[in-house]
This record gives C-alpha cells, structure tokens and sequence, in this order.
C-alpha cells in the first residue's frame, strides 16, 4: 500500500492544491464572503453592461416628471429632481463610483508597493527618505488630505483618481516596508545574496512572492474607504462634475427632495452603503482565506 493510499481520499486532493487554489477553495465557503461577492459582481457588470440594458436615458430629464415617487409606471425606482430616471442612473453611476471608488486603490497598490518593497529591501538612507515622505502624509488624516488635494487641483474624474492615489500609497508602502524588513534578513534571502545575484533579481525572484499577500489582502481592505471618499469629495462638489450620473452627487442633488420623498432620496446612500458593506466584507473573507495557518 502506497503513502497516497493510506492517506485520507479528501485530504490528497487539498494537499496536491496550489497555494491560490486553496485560497479560492477556502473563500467559495465561506457563505458572507461569496454572498458579497455576487452582490459586487452583480453591480460591476450592470455597470459594464449598462447601455446594452434598454435602461431610459439617464442625462435625459423632464419637467412635469420631476420627483415621481418609488413605483412609478415606466420609472420602478422614480425620476430625481429634473425628472431624470433613478434606476438608470444609479446603474450608469454606479460606472463612475466603482470605478474612482477602485482605480486609485489599484494604482496605489503598484505605486506603495514598489517603494515600500525597495525601502525595506535597500535600507539605509533610502529608507529613512521614503519613509520620512510617507510619514508627512500620514501626520493628515486620509480625508482632509483628499479634500485638500481635490480643492487644489479641482473637480473631474482624473484629479479625483489622482487624488485618492496619493492618499493610499503611503499606507500600502509603510505595510510594504514592514513585511519586506522583515524578510530580508531570513536565510534564503542571504543565501541568495551568496550566488551572486543582484539586487533587482533577488527582490523579484524571492522577495516579491514572499511580501505580495499581505500587501494584497492590506490593499482590498482599503477598497470599501476608498468609493466612501470618492463618494464624499463628489458630494462636497469637488470631484464628479454635474450633469454626469455619481451616487455621491446624486446625494448631493437629491438633498433638496428630503422632506418631499425621502425614500427617493435616500437611494444612492443605500447602494453607497450595500457596495461598501459587501467590499468590506468581502476583504474581510479575503483576509482570512490567505491566512493559512488558520
């Protein structure tokens, strides 16, 4: 009888996994994180798909339809204050609030992680450098320094992605340096460094694979902070320009209809605050997927 056949039939397979298959094997049950997940890719394809859905024009407004309430024949979810819509603009805002809500995190993600992986790999002043510019930016808190880039260089989608970039590097790079400090003195590490190999080679071959999770799992945690801020700059008129369909200037224009129908109104809070919950969540399972020795 050989080791495979003594060993139990279920436990074989999981054994024989890669790490990113038992990953997406010990995410698909968990039941919250997969719920969440649907929700999240519901939202993102309806948001892909949006002029092939036959949805009524969401820059089109009208009138005598203005503030047409919930359940309105030829308008399920109502029209807003100019008579445009809602169903068809939370569709098509939710194009520009998932996608500012999830660029910078991305790019962020590249950025922070190049420098903190190179700070913490090179030590020494260049160290001391990166991290001495990172610490300026974190003696802000995160949403006064976006409001205040986003007041400098103005409103519009490009200024809103760079904005939230630079507020999300510096806390990505900081866990970049930390996992990288603590890798580059383990002994394969040095080992490395005894062939011969540079320094380049070295960070690519070993030292990335090895740092790339905890960056990762850190950076989808900041997914859910980041659409709340671009929500909020485009609500305080400092990010998405009028007329263009955005949850948090839809909020922004609705708040005049409060007392008229507050449930219309209250509409592109309840998708900020369903997207947020289920990305939270979603990174939360994430997070404890690639946790293996949990």
């Amino acid at each position: 009888m050989t080791l495979t056949e003594t060993l139990d039939p279920v436990q074989v397979p999981e054994a024989r996994k890669g790490y990113w298959a038992g990953v997406a094997g010990r995410l698909a049950r968990d039941p919250v994180s997969m719920l969440c997940l649907a929700v999240v890719a519901a939202l993102i394809l309806a948001a892909i798909f949006a002029p092939w859905l036959g949805l009524a024009d969401p820059y089109k407004g009208s009138m005598i339809a203005r503030l047409k309430p919930i359940g309105t024949p030829g308008h399920i979810l109502g029209t807003d204050e100019q008579g445009r819509d809602m169903l068809a603009r939370l569709i098509h805002g939710g194009r520009l609030t998932l996608f500012i809500g999830l660029m910078p995190v991305v790019f962020a993600f590249f950025i922070g992680s190049t420098l903190g992986v190179v700070a913490g790999y090179v030590g020494g002043r260049l160290n001391t450098v990166i991290m001495r510019v990172v610490d300026v930016f974190f003696a802000f808190p995160s949403v006064l320094l976006a409001i205040a880039i986003s007041g400098a260089l103005g409103a519009g989608i490009v200024n809103s992605l760079v904005s939230l970039t630079i507020v999300f590097v510096p806390p990505i790079t900081r866990v970049a340096e930390a996992v990288t400090s603590g890798v580059r003195s383990l002994d394969y590490i040095d080992a490395a460094r005894a062939t011969g190999a540079s320094a380049l080679t070295v960070i690519r071959v070993h030292v990335i694979g090895n740092v790339l999770s905890p960056i990762f799992v850190y950076a989808t945690s900041l997914t859910s902070v980041c659409m709340i801020l671009a929500a909020g700059l485009s609500f305080l008129g400092i990010g998405v320009r009028p007329p263009e369909p955005e949850w948090g200037l839809m909020l922004n224009t609705l708040r005049s209809a409060i007392y008229v129908d507050p449930w219309l109104s209250a509409l592109p809070g309840v998708m900020i605050f369903v997207t947020s919950l289920c990305l939270n969540l979603l990174s939360d399972g994430v997070r404890s997927a690639m946790n293996v020795r949990d």
